[in-house]
């Protein structure tokens, strides 16, 4: 996999990967940016949702027939001092339909451990919220979906 990113001027960048889509990245205007694109912290933010969604949306395929909504919201916190990492991350999905709680946690631990590349990549300690039909589900560890499967 490459991606090729090319300046574009002040703190600006745009990125294309194999797949040919451009990413347009910039800095905030603190930074001496204009805010022209996403900032690559936020695109981090942004790749782990995915690489995590697709997962779980893979994982549950036989169910999204009855998914009415799914959204994922990551929420970093950095550290104070230089590099400004992320020290930890939740990764909140919220989602709205008819799919057992244990199956959709059964998918984001599978998503976590085995599939997602981007959380694997991460130093970040990561942790997961799931709020399902507006309430939020208590998170069963994975060897409890191992027994009961």
């Amino acid at each position: 996999m490459k991606v090729v990113t090319k300046w574009t001027g002040q703190r600006a960048f745009t990125a294309v990967g194999d797949s040919g889509f451009e990413v347009n990245m910039d800095a905030t205007p603190a930074y001496g940016g204009e805010g022209k694109g996403c900032t690559p912290t936020e695109m981090l933010l942004a790749s782990l949702a995915g690489c995590i969604g697709i997962d779980v949306t893979m994982i549950l395929k036989p169910y999204l027939s009855s998914v009415d909504r799914l959204e994922i919201e990551t929420d970093g916190t950095r550290k104070e001092e230089l590099p400004k990492g992320f020290t930890s991350i939740v990764v909140t999905f919220m989602i709205d339909g008819q799919v057992d709680s244990k199956r959709i946690w059964r998918a984001i631990n599978l998503g976590k451990e085995k599939y997602c590349a981007v959380s694997d990549s991460l130093k970040a300690d990561i942790s997961f919220r799931l709020i399902l039909n507006g309430e939020e589900q208590t998170k069963i560890a994975p060897e409890q979906h191992e027994a009961k499967q």
